[in-house]
């Protein structure tokens, strides 16, 4: 049986070499260039990271290691950690080592809870959650290790160790705040014989005679575990790892950036949309009914929420997974109903307007309502789960930059002087 760090080693030394390699023969080969437009936009489009573990492509949405995210719907959320790093699924025995490497780093520190405990009643749930992974910090084995003088070719092997910290932790401390922050009674210990997505749930102290509430969240942390490492909370964390802070530094900065309504809150904004529609109708609207009601929307300068993706431009295929999901599980469901009726009807309408380029919808736009069915009705919760879930992606991202030993990041800012005199100079050829 070969564990995921028995396999990293065998995997990372031929790697980091092709990327030596790559870099020696065509370091001045250019493969992007920059618009004003992208210079003033956000940098959107822009290709100046590099990101092994996901590809999110106009036409195909994401792949995660070269695997259509719509082909991993029935995995466990411990088998995408394992593929992100690795490039590979694992066997029965890797699959298991990994669970047991986890159950043994599970145990939450008494200090988090205390910290937790002492902060404000209505402190937001993601002010917890980074605060609770920022409070582990002196335990991180990389900073250890950085101490003592490893050698740099190593530096990913106590990132890994913080990475397994992090992801076995985090869904007992996110079922800790919720039931905390909205009391809902004292901690529920963990399950040691169940996956990540039913011991969430079992922590959480949710009903789920049947199972499906698990199967949610073992397919939303699946869904929701990486898209690249452009987006804030990936790039966020990047950049804060690549100064050589370790990961309980560079996570914490990273849900902070999730926490923002353009990125981490959108599903809550898409769910609040169908309820207010929800009750503007009195039940779940007709198409003819919806339809004026989108252009209703678009008329007082509102967009329809969730509709809409700065890469993609077709729908969102984790919209897709969910969708089916709900069909199902839970399509009795008005708010559900709801939601694919305005999949039935919007994007015909999106597509009259001119100026908007994509008119499906994205993962947003879905999420919250299957939340919302199996009890979570708390939406500033929401984005802590999107947390528990994209912590795989983004700490899978800093192991391997380490172990390819990416510089820190650190870009070249210009004034808007230096752009108005750079862009007239143009003007003068």
């Amino acid at each position: 049986m070969t564990t995921l760090q028995e396999r990293l080693a065998e995997q990372i030394p031929p790697l980091a070499e092709q990327v030596k390699t790559l870099v020696r023969n065509n370091a001045q080969k250019v493969v992007s260039e920059v618009t004003v437009e992208q210079l003033y936009g956000g940098m959107r489009g822009i290709k100046c990271l590099v990101c092994d573990t996901s590809l999110v492509e106009a036409d195909t949405g994401l792949v995660i290691r070269g695997r259509p995210i719509l082909e991993l719907t029935e995995c466990l959320p411990e088998e995408v950690f394992y593929l992100l790093l690795t490039a590979e699924l694992p066997d029965k025995a890797a699959l298991d080592a990994l669970r047991s490497d986890f159950r043994k780093r599970a145990t939450v520190p008494a200090h988090v809870w205390d910290v937790l405990g002492a902060m404000p009643r209505d402190s937001h749930p993601m002010t917890m959650l980074s605060t609770a992974v920022l409070v582990m910090e002196g335990e991180s084995e990389f900073i250890k290790a950085y101490h003592r003088g490893i050698k740099k070719d190593l530096y990913w092997q106590p990132m890994l160790e913080d990475a397994m910290t992090i992801v076995a932790r985090l869904p007992e401390i996110a079922a800790g705040i919720y039931r905390l922050r909205y009391d809902k009674g004292p901690r529920i210990a963990p399950d040691p014989n169940l996956d990540m997505g039913a011991n969430y749930v079992h922590m959480l102290g949710a009903p789920d005679p049947d199972g499906d509430f698990s199967k949610l969240m073992r397919l939303y942390f699946v869904l929701h575990s990486d898209h690249e490492s452009g987006n804030v909370s990936a790039m966020t964390t990047a950049t804060v790892s690549s100064a050589l802070s370790n990961l309980f530094y560079a996570l914490s900065a990273g849900l902070n950036g999730l926490a923002g309504p353009l990125h981490g809150l959108a599903n809550q904004e898409c769910l609040s949309w169908i309820l207010e529609t929800l009750a503007t109708f009195g039940g779940v609207p007709t198409h003819e009914q919806l339809e004026k009601y989108a252009w209703d929307t678009l008329s007082s300068g509102r967009v329809v929420p969730g509709y809409g993706h700065a890469v993609l431009r077709i729908t969102d295929p984790r919209f897709d997974a969910f969708l089916a999901f709900g069909k199902k599980h839970c399509s009795d469901d008005p708010v559900f109903q709801t939601v694919a009726r305005v999949f039935e009807t919007v994007p015909n309408v999106l597509r009259q307007v001119k100026k908007i380029k994509d008119p499906w919808p994205n993962v947003d736009a879905i999420s919250g309502s299957v939340l919302y069915h199996y009890g979570i009705h708390e939406f500033d919760y929401y984005t802590v789960l999107f947390g528990v879930s994209r912590a795989m992606g983004v700490c899978a991202q800093g192991v391997i930059a380490r172990a390819m030993g990416y510089p820190i990041i650190r870009p070249k800012s210009v004034t808007t002087d230096w752009v108005q005199k750079t862009v007239e100079k143009f003007a003068m050829r």
